[in-house]
């Protein structure tokens, strides 16, 4: 089952021509399409099925700096003075709310992975600061404790992830943006070597420049044209219950678990320990220039091989611009939910909160991550296809740090001043 996402009257026309083609409906290229609406450029977004319909829709809502990396702060922190001025931005109410968060630990050694994080951050005078055992049962009453402490940033937040996008997508048509949903491309055209169009699954539109913000589908697409992008699929899997009384608004994290308040009143819980790995060709093709995240990672990999290996090696690597691709095939990713990894998230957090016990579970979902090597996303032109250029690869990071990563992908575009420096997340460092 996927979340039922705020509807959208999107266009049933498909454009000659515009200035830019945005591939790929989710959050990201929907924050790029109303940054260039908003600076008055022809737009349009093609989405390969439905707007938000993989995982923007199916994220967990925060939007954190706390525990980000280093190179990827920046990006959090005009993120979250986006996401403050988002509701009068699209003169919608997006959920997001200000409540903080807070990482728990079990032990000093997991305390002090979060201690030497805040040294990494100290420049930047965040509001974030360790918690006693005693602090953390105050801020979450009703815990059973045992606890070592926690790390708590209070400007950290949420926000809706079935109601933004539709808002952003609202917006970006409301000021002039065309958005045309299932509708895939297939290919580029090019003229000299550089874009020119894209042709699609319902004719071909002339542009002067591409974003690809197609999350997991990205690679492939790359792939067909000769560019390389390592990232592979790992799945989340989330619970929704219905509105109840719980211990917080901020969203909590444990080793195991993690919660936050949603705007209906329910929560939103995962397994934040276990993520989802079903077999693909890729794991083979790229697994080695994962290891030393996999090692480092605080998530198991629950690997499994199933029907998903045969599903992924039956979709084309290689097509023509006349034939159908993998994205008209598969026009919504929508992964098994593993409900024994959902079961373990609701005994850990019922274990470390009783109060859930009392809760109601009315949803259950998987959504596949694209993840790089690194776990920082690709925001950069494609020197060798001119008119072309990247917001892909956010590892299960693209909703909080959407609102920026969008507009440093229209400031790449217009050749603006970037909103921060976008070396960290050129594409020649995972070649």
């Amino acid at each position: 089952m996927a979340p039922v996402i705020s509807p959208v009257q999107t266009s049933t026309v498909l454009p000659k021509s515009t200035t830019v083609v945005v591939i790929g409906g989710g959050i990201v290229g929907l924050v790029t399409a109303l940054t260039l609406s908003e600076r008055g450029i022809p737009v349009v977004v093609l989405e390969k099925g439905r707007l938000a319909g993989e995982q923007s829709s199916r994220n967990l809502g925060w939007v954190r700096k706390t525990s980000r990396s280093a190179p990827d702060l920046p990006l959090a922190l005009e993120s979250d003075r986006l996401w403050g001025a988002m509701n009068a931005r699209t003169g919608m109410d997006v959920g997001y709310r200000q409540a903080g968060i807070m990482f728990l630990a079990r032990t000093e050694a997991e305390l002090d992975v979060h201690r030497r994080w805040m040294k990494t951050a100290e420049a930047l005078s965040l509001d974030t600061r360790i918690l006693s055992p005693a602090e953390v049962d105050r801020l979450v009453p009703g815990g059973t404790g045992g606890w070592a402490g926690g790390i708590h940033t209070p400007s950290d937040g949420r926000a809706e992830p079935t109601l933004a996008s539709s808002a952003i997508a609202a917006a970006a048509m409301a000021k002039g943006a065309v958005i045309v949903e299932n509708c895939a491309v297939r290919d580029l055209s090019r003229t000299g070597g550089r874009v020119s169009g894209v042709v699609t699954e319902r004719g071909e539109i002339a542009c002067e420049q591409v974003v690809l913000a197609g999350g997991l589908w990205s690679r492939r697409f790359l792939g067909n044209l000769g560019v390389f992008l390592p990232t592979l699929p790992l799945v989340c899997y989330a619970i929704r219950t219905a509105p109840m009384d719980g211990p917080t608004d901020i969203a909590v994290g444990a080793p195991n678990f993690s919660f936050r308040k949603r705007k209906d009143g329910g929560f939103t819980i995962c397994q934040r320990g276990a993520v989802g790995s079903p077999l693909v060709l890729d794991h083979a093709l790229l697994g080695m220039r994962y290891l030393p995240m996999f090692r480092e990672g605080r998530s198991q990999l629950r690997i499994s091989f199933g029907r998903e290996f045969f599903e992924d090696l039956m979709l084309a690597r290689r097509w023509r611009p006349s034939a159908a691709t993998p994205f008209e095939k598969v026009r919504t990713m929508d992964p098994r939910v593993d409900h024994g990894i959902n079961a373990e998230a609701m005994e850990n957090i019922r274990s470390a909160w009783p109060v859930f016990a009392k809760a109601s579970i009315e949803e259950v979902w998987g959504g596949t991550m694209d993840i790089t090597p690194d776990s920082l996303p690709v925001i950069d032109k494609v020197e060798t296809i001119p008119g072309l250029t990247l917001a892909t690869g956010f590892s299960g990071h693209g909703f909080g740090t959407a609102p920026a990563a969008g507009q440093l992908a229209a400031d790449l575009v217009t050749g603006g001043a970037p909103i921060v420096d976008p070396t960290p997340y050129r594409l020649a460092r995972l070649q």
